[in-house]
């Protein structure tokens, strides 16, 4: 009889709950619990289950270029980073409220590494994130608007699905007039949806307004973006690759001497 529930359970795709049973008889102890706190039980592992999927899910469909974790960002003191704003945003408030981050540093500073951390984060409160470079989002819309089809409309509605959209390198180069006309057209449409974004840049933003081409699309899009943001500069002597690096070497010296 254990073993009909479990093969229904599974069939019902109830794959959590056949786990917990199988468990829990295994052991002579639990066969004479109460209806009410085995079920309870089931239900909670199911529930578990379902959430590490959808997690799993999220985050592959994100597609990070790292792993990162809001738990591991490096507060040095020449960073100079306000930890009790980056603990409040992780809290998701500014997807809730339709904002967004701009992370701003020379290269090297962390701001992608940031970026994704803030990703996951959103993940973990089952936002769905996508991840791309602005280069990269701007070549598959320029591909989209030249077919013949509704290609460019799909790709548009696929964009509006996502709750944060992190895009890496925003204008490390100048856009031609048609990348800025897509761009507005993105952003102003992700903005009217009040879904977030997180914009990572190596430039302040009075420097975007060149890198935006004409001065009418670039004054529309910086309208939409700049009065709701939360504008963090990442400082720092030492960029992170190198800090990484050398913590990474003093601990392979360390347990080459151990070794010795």
């Amino acid at each position: 009889m254990n073993q009909q529930n479990i093969d229904k359970l599974k069939t019902l795709k109830l794959s959590g709950m056949a786990e917990a049973y199988e468990s829990l008889f295994t052991k002579a102890e639990n066969k004479e619990m109460d209806f009410d706190t085995l079920f309870g039980i089931l239900i909670d592992h199911e529930e578990s289950r379902r959430k590490s999927n959808k997690l799993n899910r999220l985050l592959k469909q994100a597609a990070f270029p790292e792993p990162a974790s809001i738990e591991e960002i490096m507060y040095y003191d020449d960073r100079k980073l306000d930890k009790d704003l980056l603990q409040r945003l992780a809290s998701g408030s500014y997807i809730l409220d339709g904002r967004n981050i701009i992370f701003k540093g020379v290269s090297g500073a962390g701001k992608s590494w940031m970026a994704a951390a803030f990703g996951v984060q959103a993940c973990r409160q089952f936002f769905k994130v996508h991840y791309t470079r602005l280069p990269d989002l701007l070549e598959e819309f320029k591909l989209a608007k030249y077919q013949q089809d509704d290609s460019y409309v799909k790709l548009m509605r696929k964009l509006l699905k996502v709750d944060l959209l992190i895009l890496d390198e925003w204008l490390l180069h100048a856009l031609t007039n048609e990348e800025a006309a897509l761009l507005l057209e993105i952003i102003n449409a992700r903005r009217q949806a009040k879904q977030s974004n997180i914009f990572c840049s190596q430039f302040d933003i009075d420097g975007w307004y060149e890198k935006l081409g004409d001065g009418t699309l670039a004054e529309a899009i910086l309208d939409r973006i700049i009065h709701d943001s939360y504008d963090i500069f990442i400082d720092g002597k030492v960029s992170m690759r190198e800090r990484l690096g050398v913590q990474k070497q003093t601990a392979n010296d360390k347990e080459n001497n151990n070794f010795l």
